[in-house]
């Protein structure tokens, strides 16, 4: 009873410089900036620069390219199941553990939320409300989460209502005065950019996706301020750990305010990485503003919390962090903490590529792409390569990078694997998100799912002549797959979907769009729903077409039932149209017999 409990809150999109206390002329926090007018604020903290990757750096301690997370699609989204947690950690370690709101590590087995370590789970598919993992036809308001594994409706605002789960979360636990780790993870704001109304109102003379982006930043600021309002109420304020950060640079503030930085979201320049870390823990010896300028990363977090908890007994022993306890930070004033190099890199492909949008940091320095280098010290802008004048630095920090991808390329060919067939999961939803390929952009969303990604070529240019009657028809084929795992020989029914279950639509068929919501930007359901000339479905397995089977014009799905042997597969169903072009089955049921 006596361990500090832990509310996390980290945002998505939200860079440095969308705070008022960092600066900004515009965007209104009034509750964050308080609380980081009287929490530790680790001033030189990094992340990667996009979503997944820093949620696994974050929850594992281990660097993003050793977990299988380098991407945020292309089935490198999901953290290898041989990862621990600080779910599964402090699990362990006696504490209740919660997860709300953005995951984007995994949808299915053993990749989700509750298989790696978290009790309560109440969250949306995908990366986002409104992709292709989430429920169908979800927006911002009025949506369907996943509460444990099933599907529950939902009223108002997604960030409301994941503070608000959160919040009943904590209290249960404050009430059983038991331990616990609340993790809160908001997809705002993130686009589609969408607000209630009121938080628009305040940001009405900046241009509509400023002041929805602004909007949902300061919806989630009053949340904030209701979060630790309660932990008051229920007099666990000063023995909580409050966390508040985000998982990259600015999305959408940059052209308002990015504190000087350069780069944004994806960038491997500092405004693409560097965000806020406030931690506030009144009975730690962490309630009043102290400013950390030393480098520290994601990969610090887990082993700092275990430390702080008192909970590195949970630890197994043969689990190596990439980072360390910063608890000498937090408490001291970092005399005796040496400098050391980190990495921050952007791959965003289906697999690492050295030296790709990368970073390699020191407290003075910043080596990009292997070739520029920036003394951060005196060009935080990061405007004068000075690379030529300190080849020394450069030659430093190069061999620090390349032993550190050798260390790691070896474990990029370790595919994260869809499991099936697994005791208690015999019936697993495929999404077009996970699509492996290198060639074919995975339909990520349900708008690109409506509109028939993928299933039409480029109109090529206009041509004259003889050429444009030798000119042949352009023919797609899919060349995407789904890495699956089968865990038991079996029977299986493989049905081949265009529109997800919840549509329960047929194949052919177009869709009209849905309802608009507030905000700058469409949802994803506005988008009409494209006609497919689908006439042949197709089982596709480890390159070979095992079987096939016309496509009527009421049939919703096709059903194939196939032997599948134990062990690693790629399968890849799909529909061949009047043209022979082939698209992807967007959505694809697997049951095991």
């Amino acid at each position: 009873a006596d361990r500090p409990n832990i509310v996390m809150v980290i945002t998505d999109d939200q860079g440095y410089g969308d705070l008022g206390c960092t600066g900004n002329p515009v965007v209104k926090t009034p509750h964050i900036d308080q609380l980081a007018s009287e929490s530790v604020w680790l001033d030189d903290y990094h992340v990667a620069p996009t979503c997944s990757p820093t949620r696994c750096a974050l929850l594992t301690g281990h660097w993003t390219n050793r977990t299988g997370v380098w991407h945020t699609i292309n089935g490198r989204s999901m953290l290898r199941e041989n990862e621990i947690t600080l779910g599964q950690l402090l699990a362990d370690a006696g504490y209740q553990t919660g997860m709300f709101g953005k995951w984007h590590l995994g949808d299915n087995y053993p990749y989700r939320p509750e298989d790696r370590g978290f009790h309560e789970v109440y969250r949306h598919g995908g990366g986002g409300v409104g992709q292709t993992p989430d429920v169908w036809d979800n927006s911002y308001f009025d949506g369907g989460y996943f509460h444990n594994g099933q599907i529950v409706k939902a009223e108002g605002f997604c960030t409301d209502v994941f503070f608000d789960q959160g919040n009943a979360f904590i209290t249960k636990c404050a009430e059983e005065k038991k331990p616990f780790f609340a993790y809160i993870s908001t997809n705002a704001p993130h686009s589609p950019l969408h607000a209630p109304e009121k938080y628009l109102e305040p940001y009405k003379d900046q241009n509509a996706g400023v002041a929805a982006f602004f909007g949902m930043v300061t919806n989630i600021d009053d949340n904030v301020g209701k979060t630790r309002d309660l932990l008051k109420d229920l007099g666990i304020y000063e023995n909580t750990i409050f966390i508040f950060t985000t998982d990259n640079g600015t999305a959408g503030g940059r052209s308002v305010y990015n504190a000087g930085m350069r780069g944004f979201k994806g960038s491997e320049y500092d405004g693409g990485h560097r965000v806020p870390m406030i931690i506030h823990w009144p009975g730690g010896g962490m309630g009043e503003r102290k400013d950390v300028d030393r480098l520290t990363h994601a990969v610090d977090i887990v082993p700092t919390l275990l430390d702080l908890c008192g909970a590195t007994d949970a630890k197994p022993e043969d689990l190596v962090f990439d980072g360390k306890s910063i608890r000498p930070l937090l408490e001291g004033d970092g005399t005796d903490w040496a400098d050391r190099y980190m990495v921050t890199d952007s791959q965003r492909v289906v697999d690492p590529i050295k030296w790709r949008k990368t970073a390699v940091m020191s407290e003075q320095w910043r080596l990009i792409n292997g070739k520029e280098l920036y003394d951060i010290d005196k060009d935080p802008g990061q405007t004068t390569d000075v690379a030529a004048e300190h080849p020394d630095q450069v030659a430093k920090m190069t061999e620090f990078y390349d032993a550190w991808w050798a260390e790691l390329e070896p474990t990029f060919s370790q595919t994260t694997e869809i499991y099936l067939g697994q005791p208690g999961h015999e019936v697993v939803t495929l999404t077009g998100h996970d699509w492996i390929s290198d060639s074919i952009f995975p339909p990520w969303n349900q708008g690109h799912v409506r509109g028939a990604a993928g299933a039409f070529p480029k109109q090529p240019k206009k041509k004259k002549g003889k050429e444009a009657a030798d000119a042949k028809p352009v023919m797609l084929k899919h060349d995407a797959h789904w890495a699956v795992k089968v865990i038991t020989d079996s029977e299986y029914d493989i049905s081949l979907r265009r529109w997800p279950t919840e549509a329960d639509h047929p194949i052919k068929a177009s869709l009209p769009p849905g309802s608009g919501v507030p905000g700058a930007s469409k949802a994803f359901r506005e988008v009409d729903g494209r006609m497919i000339p689908v006439q042949t479905a197709v089982l596709r397995l480890n390159g070979e077409d095992i079987a096939s089977q016309p496509v009527g014009d009421d049939d919703t799905h096709i059903t194939f039932s196939a032997t599948l042997t134990k062990g690693s597969h790629q399968l890849s169903p799909l529909f061949v149209m009047d043209s022979g072009s082939e698209v992807g089955a967007y959505y694809t049921i697997v049951t095991k017999k």
